[in-house]
């Protein structure tokens, strides 16, 4: 048998999250390349290491076994690492984070000079919903999260990185004109397509509508941007979406923004970090680097931005 260390991390990515495609999101890989890593790691063993059931991956026993070898494999070879950086005066160990979906177009801006700075320091980022995300702070499984509201009843340290802005968009072919601005009545006589439930930009938008007593049709609920945003280019409906997530959509005139009065409904996408959470040095150096330059990153990535008010 020829194990390497990269099927290793692979197997152990798709052991904690029990998904192929979070577990390439958690690994920046695209999904067929955890696929194709995964079937070879396999291929060495007789016994299945994961099942399908109705839909869902799961480990085996025998699974769960080699799961926790790979565990205590990877800890022993970030230990070497380790004091190999050590001695070599460079900052080394994982940073691990959680963002919300619409916080994987802004959170690699935020990492990719950081990374190249350091790059004995690996990164497990972990993409999903406000709910999910909310629940690695709670269960202290990361060092940081991305969100952009704020979690209730919980005792967070947080810094603000930028603005998020909700807008009304539709299809090229949507009957709305784009040279007038529309009463937030207008949401009513349209049909949405919102996020599921748990989303931040559905309770965002949510407060929005109950602020404004405004009563909408949802037309479809959908658990990804990606998602919501191809059905609206289909012709399925409107959504209000996040702007950071449509540049290129609005720049191939695939999407329209709507004018109305009172959008874009903004909040802030926040690092979150519990009060009590005890820092390694990676993710201290990351804190570091954020506070120093987060306004440089946000000029060269995001001016673009500021034109949509």
């Amino acid at each position: 048998m020829n194990y390497t260390l990269h099927q290793l991390k692979v197997f152990a990515a798709v052991a904690e999250y029990q998904s192929n495609t979070k577990s390439a999101e958690a690994r920046l890989l695209t999904q067929p390349a955890v696929s194709i890593q995964l079937k070879h790691f396999q291929n060495q063993f007789k016994i299945p290491l994961t099942e399908v059931v109705s839909r869902q991956l799961y480990l085996t026993d025998f699974g769960q076994e080699i799961a926790e070898a790979c565990e205590n494999i990877l800890n022993e070879v970030d230990e070497i690492n380790s004091k190999v950086l050590s001695f070599q005066g460079q900052i080394s160990g994982k940073l691990k984070v959680s963002v919300v979906s619409t916080g994987k177009y802004i959170m690699p801006y935020f990492l990719n000079d950081f990374l190249k700075l350091h790059p004995g320091i690996e990164l497990q980022m972990d993409v999903t919903n406000k709910a999910e995300v909310v629940e690695s702070l709670v269960n202290n499984e990361v060092d940081f999260s991305l969100i952009s509201v704020m979690p209730d009843q919980l005792q967070l340290n947080s810094v603000p990185l930028m603005e998020n802005k909700l807008m009304l968009v539709g299809s090229r072919l949507h009957e709305l004109k784009t040279n007038q601005v529309y009463r937030p009545k207008i949401l009513e006589r349209i049909e949405l397509i919102s996020r599921e439930k748990g989303s931040g930009t559905r309770e965002t938008t949510g407060v929005f509508l109950a602020k404004e007593k405004l009563q909408v049709r949802r037309k479809l609920e959908l658990k990804s941007n990606e998602a919501v945003k191809q059905a609206v280019i289909a012709g399925l409906g409107y959504s209000i979406m996040p702007l950071i997530g449509i540049k290129y959509e609005l720049s191939l005139g695939d999407l329209d923004i709507i004018p109305v009065k009172k959008l874009p409904i903004k909040s802030m996408w926040l690092l979150f970090w519990g009060k009590n959470k005890i820092h390694g040095p990676a993710a201290k150096e990351f804190a570091q680097h954020i506070a120093m330059h987060k306004d440089k990153i946000i000029h060269e990535h995001f001016s673009w931005y500021e034109q949509y008010d």
